[in-house]
């Protein structure tokens, strides 16, 4: 039997660097918090599907209100079934905002206290202005704070 023997020359030994470990640290770092990011966006965009519905239902009832009545001026929150107060069981909080003879804005304002958890930090309102007269509608959406407009839609 013959016995083998291996040496290893200090110039074939790879290693990494310090520098090198926290660059990559860094580089993940930052793909992390746009990853991050981005997915904020994403979760909040699916928390506005509960107030799509809710304003949907909103729409069917001004429809049948302005069919009873021809007129929107007078419409309330209670016609909507509405108190515009944050519940522990949504994410928004729902109101009749401005009404004229053609249109009318119905309001989710995204909960920052009282509503479902997680509440969120900014307050954005997110809303639909419908035409009954032609059934038509827009979506819009703007900061509380600052009115610019929020996830794509116009203020």
């Amino acid at each position: 039997m013959h016995k083998v023997s291996v040496y290893f020359s200090s110039s074939l030994t790879r290693s990494f660097t310090l520098v090198e470990l926290i660059i990559v640290v860094i580089i993940v770092g930052i793909l992390a918090s746009l990853g991050l990011t981005q997915y904020s966006t994403v979760v909040e965009k699916s928390r506005q599907a509960e107030a799509k519905v809710r304003l949907g239902v909103m729409r069917s009832l001004t429809y049948e209100y302005y069919l009873n009545g021809g007129d929107l001026t007078s419409l309330t929150n209670a016609d909507l079934g509405v108190d515009s107060a944050c519940h522990s069981t949504d994410f928004f909080k729902y109101l009749l905002g401005t009404q004229t003879s053609t249109y009318v804005n119905l309001h989710a304002w995204r909960c920052t206290s009282g509503g479902k958890a997680p509440n969120y930090d900014r307050e954005y309102r997110f809303f639909m202005r419908y035409y009954p007269s032609t059934g038509s509608s827009t979506w819009h959406c703007y900061y509380s704070d600052d009115s610019s407009p929020c996830f794509g839609l116009p203020g």
